[in-house]
């Protein structure tokens, strides 16, 4: 996701910085928090008993009068005792209008955001299906993607042009949803989009079906197979056109698709000319492509970007790095499409790997933001590599911990970009070996494989992989402010050194520039030398002391 934090709560996959990287709306304000937020934020006993499925979304906007109305059928099974009652979310201003369960109509009351459903006693034992009709004039984003909503906007060319970007905000702004993060619907989504003749509607996976209604209007239907963030389940509505090209990867044929505005036609035929490099670089690193079922899809976005699974949101105005910027300063960083690489980056770390709470939300944005590292090591090269990520090292805030409050749909610093992308930096210098550390990159991406999970799990997984106990160094880099501090000292041919501004029991080991590894402690060691001098790829500040 792009990431800038300028605005309360909404971020992504999607997922930047004030001059950074795309992804989620992030944000560094501090906010008062309501019980609202546990609402969200919590699995509590109205949403627990029940699982979602898929969700089968159709939607008619109204241009002119920026307002929607559809209906969502949510298919769920029983994964509980039922308290009775289902929780659904819906940010005002929206409005639910019916609910029903297998035509039997239910009744339902406002909390804010969020509804509250009695349920028949038949759906509460047995897998079923609820049908919500809903309308009403959702919030509209005004600087997508960092501020989410519905997007109303004209191309160069004066044409409606809509999407929705709603990461950490939820997709609950515009439809009923179970708007938490650990329940993806587990055979996937469709989205029907019903729109004037003359427009296209590009959704994510597969078109299923394009209908004419005879009334200057078309239906048209896209559906996913695989699981989904419901925040990525996007339209898109504009003066599209299309054209395709076949990738061979590790599982044989992948469907490129990319939908582009007419007059960015020859522009983007140049451009995604990158994409089957990105592709090749990230199997290679991260394992196959997650959504071979689904297809890969670029789509023209009125916004910079995000990661929308199997239909990534594209926005950097057709130009190498972010929106002709460099965000390393090292000017490797211009030599490729950020968005294209940082956004389908997410494809496996955000869509494929999702963590069940945003306070998590570094497994998706410091992964992904590794992965522009890796790129322009397959591109140009280690030491490439290593100047970008180290580069980036410039923009790190050490403000508040990487890692949020749980519980209340909170992220944390937005340091999860740089700052988790030195970490793992740093951790690759400990493995030692690249075909190891790409081994667990792969790992990861096999055991949590179309999966929730929590940056715990992800921690241990490494550490168990690597053969190293890397708990302290999470710690240190997740849940605290402080980078850790190698005080040395010279005396005449020895090298006194310990660790300081560091957790308890802190215990990374790091490598000379003349290739002598240390294991430094918080009391005082000493070795043979007359100077030290710590490798730079090793995220960490020294300091000479008398």
């Amino acid at each position: 996701m792009v990431k800038f934090f300028t605005s309360p709560l909404f971020c992504l996959s999607a997922a930047l910085f004030f001059t950074s990287s795309a992804g989620a709306q992030l944000s560094h304000t501090e906010r008062k928090l309501t019980r609202q937020d546990t609402l969200r934020g919590t699995l509590n006993a109205n949403r627990t008993w029940w699982d979602v499925q898929k969700y089968d979304i159709q939607v008619t906007p109204d241009y002119a009068a920026k307002t929607i109305e559809g209906k969502v059928d949510i298919s769920y099974k029983i994964s509980g005792k039922s308290s009775g009652i289902m929780q659904i979310d819906l940010q005002e201003p929206m409005e639910l209008d019916k609910v029903s369960f297998a035509g039997i109509d239910a009744k339902f009351k406002r909390d804010g955001n969020i509804y509250l459903v009695t349920v028949p006693a038949s759906a509460q034992s047995a897998a079923s299906k609820a049908s919500f009709s809903f309308h009403g004039k959702p919030r509209e984003a005004i600087r997508p993607p960092w501020d989410g909503g519905w997007i109303w906007r004209k191309d160069e060319k004066g044409n409606p042009w809509m999407s929705v970007a709603c990461q950490g905000l939820g997709a609950s702004v515009w439809y009923p949803c179970k708007d938490h993060q650990s329940d993806e619907p587990d055979q996937g989504a469709s989205l029907s989009m019903t729109v004037a003749d003359s427009l296209s509607a590009i959704g994510n996976g597969r078109l299923k079906d394009k209908k004419s209604n005879g009334n200057g209007m078309t239906t048209w239907t896209w559906n996913v197979v695989n699981p989904i963030n419901n925040y990525n389940i996007i339209p898109y509505i504009g003066k599209y056109t299309n054209f395709t090209e076949t990738f061979n990867g590790e599982k044989g044929a992948l469907d490129c698709s990319y939908w582009v505005l007419e007059y960015n036609l020859e522009k983007a035929r140049e451009q995604f000319k990158q994409v089957p490099k990105m592709l090749k670089c990230f199997e290679n690193w991260f394992g196959p492509y997650p959504f071979y079922d689904d297809s890969y899809k670029l789509v023209d976005a009125p916004h910079l970007g995000m990661e929308h699974q199997s239909a990534v949101a594209y926005g950097n105005k057709y130009r190498n790095g972010y929106l002709g910027q460099d965000l390393s300063g090292t000017g490797w960083g211009l030599k490729w499409d950020f968005i294209i690489v940082h956004e389908s980056g997410h494809e496996w770390f955000a869509n494929n790997i999702t963590s069940d709470d945003i306070a998590d939300m570094w497994v998706h944005e410091g992964f992904t933001n590794y992965s522009e590292t890796l790129f322009t090591t397959c591109e140009y090269g280690v030491e490439a590599g290593n100047d970008y990520v180290i580069g980036t090292r410039k923009s790190i805030q050490n403000d508040i911990p990487v890692i949020g409050k749980y519980g209340v749909n909170m992220e944390g610093s937005g340091d999860m970009y740089y700052k988790g992308g030195n970490l793992l930096h740093t951790i690759r210098q400990l493995v030692g070996n690249d075909e190891k550390f790409r081994q667990i990159l792969r790992g990861l991406n096999q055991k949590f494989y179309h999966k929730t999970t929590t940056s715990k799990a992800v921690e241990a997984y490494i550490s168990q992989q690597s053969g190293i106990n890397l708990s302290k160094v999470f710690d240190q880099y997740l849940r605290t402010v402080k980078i850790p501090v190698l005080e040395y000292k010279l005396n005449g041919k020895q090298v006194s050194y310990r660790w300081t501004n560091c957790v308890k029991g802190f215990n990374l080991k790091v490598k000379t520039s003349e290739g002598k590894w240390l294991l430094p402690k918080e009391t005082w060691q000493a070795v043979a030398g007359d100077s030290l001098k710590i490798d730079r790829n090793f995220y960490i500040e020294t300091k000479k002391v008398d």
